[in-house]
């Protein structure tokens, strides 16, 4: 039917679109009126054709066939947080994301927890070998897919310490490895990157030098067995509102972490947790967070992530309370069951635009990975504070688009309401702060980009 409805038509190359576009621009300059500049340093052109996606790429992505729903649950009181597992089981969530400062009671935590039809993730803020041992041992007959998340270099990046220090952190990491039969146990926080402002060539090279420090280190002669070959990284993720650029920054990290395991003769499985960033989320007029945080869930399945976890509106500025991760537990459900985003089998795969994106951000991103492997590596520029220079420099230009209102955030740089009134609703302190502590190195910050302005009106009110 098609050759029989276009076979008298003539293929239109690139060149002559671009030619008929610049004889409708009436003489305007074509670079200056529709190329669009970015931070990530990759020019967005008004129109994309079959000639861009010509080097599409042949690698497996392992995009998954479907993504499960996620939610984070903070362990405090051990029967408030059963309660609360529980409760977001029930209503939709596929997956809980299990955060806790310490140890707890495995057995009260998970009691009637549905081990077959939901998945765990834990973000443990401490690191003990005895605690791991004893959750492989609860969940050995348990039929559930558990992620340990354990990121001893992504702690050193976030507080400026180890857990206890080099040797001893990578000891138990070490020692874990070869006492549990898990092989989802190694994780990257690649949030932290994002969150602290840098662009997203910049988040996916990090990333992956970051989890080459974890392959080069257990594919080492002394570390090297068994379990070390089936041994995957979860990629833990933030997701900003740029819509086809952060569909692009998932598949591009998809792309090249399944190269760099290839060269190891690891296997590729890349598994990826996406939250929405924090970056662009603004104290008043709070509900636009609700928009933001949509779209950011929506890249995060079309570029292939495994899990997507939302972020409450409120977050920044309220404590964990139900309406607040009922509402992001819903957007989930929403799009998942009612907006025909339940089948994700790579569905942005052959858009000319994120394919042409895709390639580029990943050719960028692998010139700046070889460059930190080239100076030493990831961890020697951490400790040299090259990384934090490097975000840093991106995080103010980024900052400085906002100021000017290059950069907009409606309702916080663009149609502010003046009558809205913060002040006295603050149950969690919004704004970054640096705890006095001795670390080794500067640990690398989050920073949102409403802070300054969002500072001077909460002290005017």
């Amino acid at each position: 039917m098609s050759d029989f409805l276009f076979s008298e038509f003539n293929e239109v190359s690139a060149k002559e679109w671009k030619q008929k576009v610049q004889v409708d621009l009436k003489g305007a300059d074509y670079n200056d009126t529709l190329i669009w500049k970015n931070l990530e340093g990759i020019d967005v052109k008004p129109f994309y054709h079959q000639d861009d996606a010509k080097y599409s790429s042949s690698v497996d992505l392992n995009h998954p066939s479907e993504w499960n729903i996620a939610q984070s649950i903070f362990i405090d009181d051990e029967a408030i947080s059963n309660h609360l597992i529980i409760n977001t089981t029930e209503r939709g969530a596929e997956a809980v994301v299990i955060t806790a400062e310490k140890k707890f009671n495995i057995e009260r935590v998970f009691e009637n927890f549905p081990f077959e039809t939901c998945s765990i993730y834990f973000n443990l803020k401490f690191h003990a070998e005895d605690f791991y041992i004893q959750l492989s041992h609860f969940f050995l007959d348990k039929k559930t897919s558990v992620y340990y998340n354990i990121d001893i270099i992504g702690n050193l990046a976030r507080t400026g310490n180890w857990f206890h220090n080099l040797n001893q952190d990578h000891e138990i990491l070490r020692n874990t490895i070869q006492k549990i039969s898990d092989k989802n146990i190694l994780s990257v926080d690649g949030a932290l990157y994002q969150n602290a402002g840098a662009n997203m060539v910049q988040q996916i090279a990090y990333c992956l030098a970051h989890a080459n420090e974890y392959l080069n280190y257990f594919t080492s002669e002394k570390n090297t067995g068994e379990n070390q070959k089936s041994l995957t990284i979860t990629f833990n993720l933030a997701v900003g509102t740029n819509y086809f650029f952060e569909i692009a920054k998932i598949r591009s990290l998809r792309k090249l972490y399944t190269i760099l395991a290839k060269e190891y003769g690891l296997t590729t499985d890349c598994h990826i947790v996406s939250i929405p960033t924090k970056r662009n989320k603004t104290l008043y007029d709070y509900n636009v967070n609700l928009l933001r945080t949509t779209t950011e869930n929506m890249s995060a399945v079309l570029g292939g992530a495994n899990t997507v976890c939302s972020l409450a509106y409120d977050s920044i500025y309220h404590k964990s309370n139900e309406f607040g991760e009922r509402i992001a537990r819903n957007q989930l459900l929403i799009l998942k069951e009612e907006s025909y985003f339940k089948a994700s089998d790579d569905p942005s795969r052959g858009s000319y635009y994120i394919e042409s994106l895709s390639q580029q951000m990943a050719e960028k991103a692998l010139i700046l990975f070889k460059n930190i492997e080239a100076s030493g590596g990831f961890l020697k520029q951490l400790k040299e504070g090259v990384l934090h220079r490097k975000i840093k420099e991106s995080a103010e230009k980024e900052q400085q688009l906002f100021d000017n209102g290059d950069l907009v955030l409606l309702g916080t740089n663009m149609h502010p309401n003046e009558n809205d009134r913060m002040k006295d609703d603050l149950e969690l302190y919004p704004f970054s702060k640096i705890k006095a502590r001795k670390t080794l190195i500067a640990p690398i910050l989050e920073r949102r980009l409403a802070e300054k302005m969002e500072t001077k009106r909460v002290n005017q009110e």
